[in-house]
């Protein structure tokens, strides 16, 4: 599992995360909750080795990854989804696919079929450019880049944004499935509460870079999560 320990970060001067700390277990989807501006991408990418933390701790199954930098991170099992999918344009789906590689050793560097019975829209589109696919389809196609590591953390940023509600809906089929198969811990950022109510089996609510809510699904609390949520 993932623990995060009494995390500091900051931007410059400015204080992004003040003692916050999280689990995530194997086998559960936790869901970071906040409105925009509150810390949530800011510890994501603290997890994943793109923002350095001033203190705290960061530990991943048993290994202190405090300072390891984001590709030792990566071999270790943590993939990442980041906020705006942040595919490559230019590249077809097969070679965005194939950018998920570079943490496997030489036998593993192949996309399994599963990614394909995931989203099967995108075994029709590999000779596609990333650039040319909806919103929707490039999140698909960054979630099945990170998949692609073989992870046992997978770190989601706001996969909903910008998504029609009928891929929403696969979306959420595809995080289901893969928390139950018991093989991976999901950490999860969103904005919306439905969708987030949907998927947790424990949450944390940020405000103001601090951690104001925490529990089990069955704590959450929709009137008390909304008003962390609503501007």
């Amino acid at each position: 599992m993932l623990h995060v320990t009494k995390v500091d970060l900051f931007h410059g001067a400015s204080q992004a995360l003040r003692q916050v700390g999280l689990t995530a277990r194997v086998g559960q989807i936790t869901c970071v909750l906040g409105r925009n501006g509150v810390g949530k991408s800011s510890l994501m990418r603290a997890v994943v080795g793109l923002q350095a933390v001033a203190s705290g701790r960061l530990v991943w199954e048993n290994r202190d990854i405090t300072h390891l930098p984001a590709h030792a991170r990566a071999r270790s099992g943590i993939a990442y989804v980041p906020q705006g999918r942040e595919i490559f344009p230019l590249l077809t789906v097969e070679e965005n696919l194939q950018t998920g590689f570079a943490p496997l050793p030489r036998a593993l560097r192949h996309v399994p079929d599963e990614i394909f019975e995931l989203f099967p829209v995108l075994r029709d589109m590999l000779a596609r450019r990333g650039g040319d696919l909806s919103g929707g389809q490039q999140q698909q196609l960054a979630i099945a880049r990170a998949l692609v590591t073989r992870p046992r953390l997978l770190v989601l940023d706001e996969p909903t944004e910008g998504i029609q509600p009928n891929l929403i809906q696969e979306i959420e089929r595809v995080i289901r499935l893969l928390a139950a198969r018991g093989t991976m811990a999901i950490l999860l950022v969103e904005q919306y509460f439905e969708f987030a109510r949907a998927l947790a089996d424990a949450f944390v609510v940020l405000d103001r870079g601090e951690v104001v809510m925490a529990g089990t699904a069955g704590e959450l609390r929709e009137n008390e999560v909304r008003r962390h949520l609503t501007v």
